[in-house]
């Protein structure tokens, strides 16, 4: 597998957090947020877009970018909460929750994708695909899905029907047939075309 050759910043002179989000396309649970500040030198040669990596892959970084971060944060929104604000507000409002909650506070913020809302009077810059071409913006991208993945696991052990401990409550094939036999959880995303 190459290595991918990811920039360590955008702002070199700024202390930089980047943030991502996981969870967005799923028919059940919340959508979780992530914002990392790594160190100048942070490396590791498995660090890539978290979905381009293996889940044994994604689990192991996360312990590297947990310990090493200079701070990182992760957080959520719920179900109904995404039902309230649409799935893009909430999925900015979760990545603010996770920059709130930083213990040192950046200078300036790389968001993956191409729409924020401005948080606080830290500048910012929106990337497409921007966790595949900076650093901490795929660390944020590893620390969600991780944190987001392991919450479904659990939530699985509850509703074993609708194979969330395997698809996460993305949309797969098996998932929308469990809806179709068993009807909606009482955390599915009502505001989702769930069949």
């Amino acid at each position: 597998m190459n290595t991918p050759s990811l920039l360590p910043y955008a702002a070199p002179q700024r202390l930089e957090a980047g943030c991502d989000e996981a969870g967005r396309g799923c028919l059940a649970g919340p959508v979780y947020a992530a914002a990392v500040i790594l160190p100048p030198d942070f490396y590791h040669p498995w660090l890539n877009d978290s979905k381009q990596m293996s889940e044994e892959r994604r689990d192991r970084v996360r312990e590297v970018i947990e310990r090493e971060a200079v701070a990182w944060s992760v957080a959520g929104l719920t179900h109904r909460e995404i039902d309230r604000v649409n799935i893009l507000r909430a999925s900015i409002m979760a990545m603010h929750r996770a920059l709130a909650t930083l213990s040192v506070m950046p200078e300036f913020i790389l968001v993956d994708g191409n729409r924020f809302y401005p948080y606080q009077t830290i500048p910012h810059r929106c990337v497409i695909k921007g966790d595949a071409m900076y650093a901490s913006i795929a660390a944020a991208s590893v620390l969600a899905k991780t944190h987001r993945d392991a919450y479904m696991r659990n939530l699985s052990q509850s509703f074993p029907q609708y194979g969330w401990q395997e698809n996460k409550g993305y949309p797969t094939r098996a998932h929308r047939e469990a809806i179709r036999t068993y009807g909606a959880s009482p955390y599915h995303r009502r505001s989702f075309r769930l069949l």
